[in-house]
């Protein structure tokens, strides 16, 4: 679906997605799988080329188990190696960065991934074509943008226009379209000193561990080195005092280097990605405007610390990507997309509170960060039908655990774009629902889940239980039809 059009014919569309990213590329082939026409344009030439978000946690993973892309990120990634301190050009001894976690049955992906940012856009970019799904727009920067009752007109730079029902800001914490919407973005610093991070390429360093340097006599901050799996570079963060603008050149990192390291200077044979920043936490005021809804970066803006920021960006994405095919294909009402910024936001906020604490300090790379424990417990979309449930129970609005089912995993039943409805430990009688739509799973009684019926979202998440099945028709056909 590439955009070569006549320019005075607008290129018609289901929904435009403003950027390439992490967060862009995951609602892409989500879209796609579901039928959706959706183009992708991005103003930059290419794909980003940094590692800047590596962290991949575990609630992610299952997203991208979902999408079809686990076994390539699994195989292009790694784990995070063990810190290793250093002082005086010694070894001190070792640093763990996280807690560490083992894989469960209902958890099957218990510790974060290491994977370059530009080798996960890789990876996304590669299921969209496979999924039938359109190239990148490349080059394509958005000049303006209006919308009607019906949709949304955007103009592009080079003067073409695209008719869409919907778009998608997902370009990034400078957003021309959150711009454009006059949406702003309320927030702090989080730290003031810059920081300087960059590809590089250290022959001479082991890939053992993550390399760490304390912050030096005149001031200096802390460097960190962090070898990157599946490719020769190591991912270089420095932290510089107040005032300083750090030197991105090839110079610049191999002085930074030599000054607060035992290497050498030339021991940094190469700078392949490098960029400053100050970290900030900050979240959009509203994350739709009419037809037009922020996502990722777009919406809120986090610490790099803990590896937050790309995993919610996704979370937004995977949330809003089925509710759009609802509404666009499957006859739902319009107003489930309102529940986008009612589920999001919350969530949005408190993990921008988590990175900005672990940078300053304040809390542990733990539990929270994998982002299992996420849910959307007070959602309008959530409908916990029992009663008498034990602390700890899983509920409507958590997410919907792992476990063995008919030689596999139940993830394997939840995959794909449909609802799952999950009968545990009970014999009840089952309702007629569209067999397109819903799935049904029927196990025996198990932990996690206990005893009951679960009807499993798109997204993995339990949107309504029961005892039985008394109010489940009628919770499906207010979320998918409307009446």
């Amino acid at each position: 679906m590439a955009l070569n059009s006549v320019k005075e014919s607008p290129l018609t569309v289901d929904v435009l997605i403003v950027g390439a990213g992490p967060t862009g590329l995951t609602l892409a082939c989500d879209l796609a799988r579901r039928g959706v026409r959706a183009l992708v344009v991005e103003r930059a030439d290419a794909l980003f080329p940094g590692s800047r978000g590596k962290g991949i946690q575990p609630r992610t993973q299952e997203v991208f188990d979902d999408l079809g892309i686990i076994d390539a990120a699994l195989a292009a990634g790694g784990p995070a190696p063990v810190g290793m301190v250093w002082q005086g050009g010694e070894r001190q001894g070792e640093h763990r960065m996280f807690d560490e976690t083992e894989a469960t049955p209902d958890a099957p992906y218990a510790s974060p991934l290491l994977l370059p940012q530009w080798r996960t856009q890789e990876i996304l970019s590669a299921r969209l074509r496979e999924l039938g799904g359109p190239d990148v727009e490349f080059g394509a920067e958005l000049s303006g943008l209006t919308q009607d009752g019906e949709g949304v007109t955007a103009r592009l730079s080079d003067g073409r226009t695209v008719r869409a029902a919907y778009a998608v800001a997902a370009d990034g914490g400078r957003s021309t379209v959150r711009a454009a919407l006059g949406i702003g973005m309320t927030g702090e610093t989080v730290d003031p000193h810059p920081i300087l991070v960059a590809d590089v390429r250290i022959p001479a360093l082991d890939r053992d561990n993550w390399h760490m340097f304390a912050p030096t006599a005149d001031g200096a901050g802390f460097l960190a080195i962090c070898p990157l799996p599946g490719t020769p570079d190591f991912q270089l963060t420095a932290q510089f005092t107040d005032g300083t603008a750090p030197d991105t050149s090839l110079d610049g990192v191999r002085a930074v280097v030599a000054a607060r390291t035992h290497l050498a200077a030339d021991d940094v044979t190469e700078v392949r990605w490098a960029s400053d920043f100050r970290p900030r936490a900050a979240m959009a005021d509203r994350f739709r405007d009419g037809r037009v809804f922020l996502a990722g970066d777009a919406a809120h803006v986090h610490s790099p610390a803990g590896g937050q920021g790309l995993n919610t960006s996704v979370q937004d994405a995977y949330n809003l990507g089925w509710k759009l095919g609802a509404v666009l294909r499957g006859g739902a009402p319009e107003a489930l997309l309102d529940t986008y910024e009612e589920e999001r936001l919350p969530n949005a906020a408190q993990m921008l509170g988590l990175s900005t604490r672990i940078h300053r300090g304040e809390e542990r790379r733990g539990a929270a960060t994998r982002q299992l424990g996420l849910g959307y417990r007070d959602s309008s979309l959530t409908a916990e039908t029992r009663t008498g449930l034990a602390e700890g129970a899983l509920r409507a609005g958590d997410r919907a655990p792992d476990g063995p089912y008919a030689g596999g995993r139940l993830f394997d039943a939840f995959r794909g774009p449909h609802f799952t409805l999950l009968t545990v430990g009970t014999d009840a009688e089952l309702p007629l629902l569209d067999e397109e739509l819903v799935h049904m799973c029927r196990i025996d009684a198990y932990p996690p889940y206990g005893k009951g019926l679960f009807l499993v979202r798109p997204d993995g998440y339990v949107g309504w239980a029961g005892e039985d099945t008394t109010g489940l028709t009628d919770y499906f056909r207010l979320i998918h039809q409307g009446s």
